[in-house]
């Protein structure tokens, strides 16, 4: 049976990291009983499916991104798989059947214009969500200022745009899943009991340069950063733990102590990570990323 994992590509994604955050997980998370597990920014879940599938001992899980189609991509996926994947069918069909370049381009910029027109049904809304995620340049999802969805076709002859057995294998795991649409903050009122947080939001950019952000029109800056760090207090002093992974000023060309002082109370590791959205080629590579937790210095 397929395992499930991101039915979507995403910056940020974090499966070449599961690993090294599972290492930094609380030693004895297995034993716990009743877990609820929270990630108020689930982009594209990889933590969330490798979570999931790990521990049987998480009964209770909530999810929540402020980018509604990603969301509601979520819902078609965990209640209307066999129409998602019919739909998807059919449009890769399509795709496959366009002889050239110019054609598949053309095709595409027909196919973003009407996402963008946003006068769509929740699985057309989510079939084109995941054609142009399959089809644009790098796999980016990036947005305006006015919300519209703005990157550039990918190029790609024959991508998997219907990826069947994973769209039935998430279905499957996200069927006792709770999902949110909103600010982070909302996350709280769903605390329970043995609660774990995994925060992995929008990185912090390490030049003028390189922020690829924009998931949604609202930008996810310092002051957000500040009010997440805040976030994390309120859960902390509610009893709930959390992990939360971001980028690293200290790779950026002059090192930046933002995240070190921000979360000074509590306890920050630092995990290799490879970057491959620079448009710059030799800006790519491997970096760290900061790792901060409320619980190994207790």
């Amino acid at each position: 049976m397929c395992k499930a994992k991101p039915f979507i590509k995403w910056v940020g994604g974090k499966t070449q990291l599961i690993e090294q955050l599972e290492a930094l997980l609380p030693a004895d998370f297995d034993k716990r009983q009743d877990v609820t597990y929270i990630e108020p920014f689930v982009g594209g879940g990889a933590m969330l499916f490798y979570m999931l599938q790990k521990y049987s001992n998480i009964k209770r899980a909530v999810i929540n991104d402020i980018n509604s189609d990603l969301i509601t991509c979520y819902n078609v996926v965990r209640d209307f798989p066999h129409q998602l994947i019919d739909s998807l069918s059919e449009i890769q069909t399509q795709y496959y059947a366009l002889k050239d370049e110019a054609e598949r381009k053309e095709f595409y910029l027909a196919c973003r214009d009407r996402f963008n027109s946003k006068n769509l049904d929740k699985i057309e809304n989510s079939t084109l969500f995941f054609f142009l995620n399959r089809t644009c340049f790098n796999g980016l999802y990036r947005v305006n200022k006015s919300g519209k969805f703005n990157v550039p076709f990918g190029k790609y002859s024959a991508p998997t745009i219907c990826d069947a057995d994973t769209i039935m294998a998430d279905s499957r795991i996200l069927q006792n899943v709770e999902i949110l649409v909103g600010d982070f903050a909302e996350t709280y009122n769903k605390i329970e009991g043995e609660t774990f947080f995994y925060f992995d939001p929008p990185y912090r950019p390490l030049s003028n340069t390189s922020s690829f952000k924009s998931y949604s029109k609202e930008d996810f800056n310092d002051e957000a950063q500040i009010r997440l760090k805040q976030f994390c207090d309120k859960i902390h002093h509610k009893g709930a733990q959390f992990l939360l992974s971001n980028s690293d000023g200290m790779n950026a060309p002059t090192e930046d102590h933002f995240f070190d002082t921000l979360f000074a109370d509590y306890t920050i590791n630092r995990v290799w990570a490879s970057r491959n959205v620079n448009a710059n080629a030799s800006r790519r590579g491997k970096l760290t990323e900061i790792v901060v937790d409320n619980f190994s210095n207790l």
